[in-house]
């Protein structure tokens, strides 16, 4: 009699936990079948993207420490702008390489140049946007902001971003890259930042799949009868 109660009540945690967990098993399910299936570079966008973007080369280049000499340089990178050399000096000042001239941002035009340089040359341009702030599930989060963003007329919603401080191009969002996304943020649980793999709810989660899994066998063996028959013969 015991057993059986004890049967009936792992029967039905077995059963309610499959019922609250069976949604979030969907979705990793679905998540890491669309995952297997998908070359990442295509979701980074590379089929839309110049595969060797051209390089300029440039003389008579002033020295960095030349243009504020009391200034400690710690990093320093060499940026093409409308076809001019820039110093991005220390994460921080952009400084023409010939000139000294301060340059305090990147203008629509620049970005559109910039872009070029980098995206295949059949796309066609429909329309740029300066952002200056966006939400935490912005597909351009973790970017550096200011920044343009560049549409393209394609059928996956296209689009490309370049810093306006520095003009160095970011990245390429598009249809496919969003659902990898949206997919991801229910792999993982992390629903703000997408890319946490501690957070407490999935923590939980975790656990509770456990619980389910191990209360499936324990109730297979308990209930098997198998298991009593190979239990009645140990006894005689």
């Amino acid at each position: 009699m015991a057993k059986r109660k004890t049967a009936i009540l792992i029967r039905k945690a077995h059963r309610y936990l499959g019922i609250f967990l069976g949604i979030q098993f969907l979705m990793w399910t679905i998540s890491g079948t669309y995952f297997s299936w998908t070359d990442i570079d295509d979701i980074h966008g590379d089929q839309f993207r110049l595969e060797h973007v051209r390089k300029t080369a440039y003389s008579n280049l002033i020295s960095p420490s030349a243009i504020e000499p009391e200034e400690k340089i710690t990093s320093i990178a060499l940026r093409e702008i409308a076809g001019e050399p820039y110093y991005w000096i220390n994460d921080q000042k952009l400084v023409h390489a010939q000139t000294g001239r301060l340059k305090n941002e990147i203008m629509e035009s620049d970005a559109l140049q910039i872009a070029e340089r980098y995206m295949l040359k059949e796309l066609k341009v429909t329309g740029i946007e300066r952002l200056e702030q966006v939400g935490k599930y912005s597909e351009y989060r973790n970017g550096r902001l200011p920044a343009y963003v560049i549409s393209y007329e394609t059928p996956n919603n296209l689009m490309a971003y370049v810093s306006a401080r520095d003009g160095a191009f970011q990245t390429v969002r598009h249809r496919d890259w969003r659902w990898f996304d949206f997919l991801w943020m229910t792999h993982t649980m992390d629903y703000e930042g997408r890319d946490d793999f501690n957070t407490i709810i999935l923590r939980i989660f975790s656990i509770l799949g456990l619980v389910t899994v191990f209360s499936g066998f324990l109730l297979w063996y308990i209930s098997s009868p198998t298991i009593r028959k190979i239990k009645k013969r140990e006894n005689y």
